[in-house]
């Protein structure tokens, strides 16, 4: 079987049961391994704008980035590379 045919039948399997369980999965998925702390400094950017965020508090500011770049980069670069790594 084609490895893109494979890959297409996934996704459609995996949209499938996200519209079944009404967006759960989906919700999951992107939420998944934020803490508390950056849903409320993720809100709180989408209402004041980046520039006050940072004047009210320069230090949550930089800690608010740095969880999102240490979650990141271990979700989107190495688990691949490590998954990568196993298939192999």
């Amino acid at each position: 079987m084609n490895k893109f045919l494979k890959f297409t039948t996934l996704r459609s399997a995996i949209k499938a049961i996200d519209l079944r369980v009404d967006g759960a999965f989906s919700f999951f998925m992107r939420h998944y391994g934020k803490t508390k702390f950056m849903k409320s400094m993720s809100k709180r950017a989408q209402v004041l704008g980046i520039e006050k965020l940072y004047l009210k508090g320069p230090k949550a500011f930089v800690y608010f980035f740095v969880f999102y770049l240490v979650r990141d980069v271990i979700l989107y670069i190495l688990i691949p590379i490590w998954v990568a790594y196993k298939v192999e």
